[in-house]
């Protein structure tokens, strides 16, 4: 089994609208997300930071580590801890994934 970048992670542009909604706030709101598809996980919306509220979120001391994107720092917003995260240090074919950040659909309306 070939476990390099390339083959475990996809990644699509578009155009669809993506809006992040919290307990009725509005935190994202783009037409310029890139879907993340990696096998074994739900697809994930990367957003670029500038259509972030990210003057609503607050980074947590919450650090991960995915072998095949780099480590990534997380961001809660209120009561709801470690609800978004960006990669500040990607591994190499991962770059595209600069300054933008991921949601838990599972927190967001």
């Amino acid at each position: 089994m070939d476990d390099a970048p390339e083959s475990r992670i996809t990644l699509h542009p578009h155009s669809r609208q993506v809006r992040v909604v919290i307990d009725g706030t509005v935190l994202a709101d783009t037409t310029r997300a890139i879907e993340l598809r990696e096998r074994g996980y739900p697809p994930r919306q990367y957003l670029p930071r500038d259509d972030v509220r990210m003057d609503l979120l607050t980074p947590s001391d919450t650090v991960t580590h995915c072998p095949f994107k780099g480590d990534a720092n997380y961001f809660s917003f209120g009561e709801h801890k470690d609800v978004a995260w960006s990669y500040q240090q990607l591994i190499g074919g991962m770059e595209t994934l600069a300054g933008k950040l991921a949601f838990y659909d599972e927190e967001v309306e």
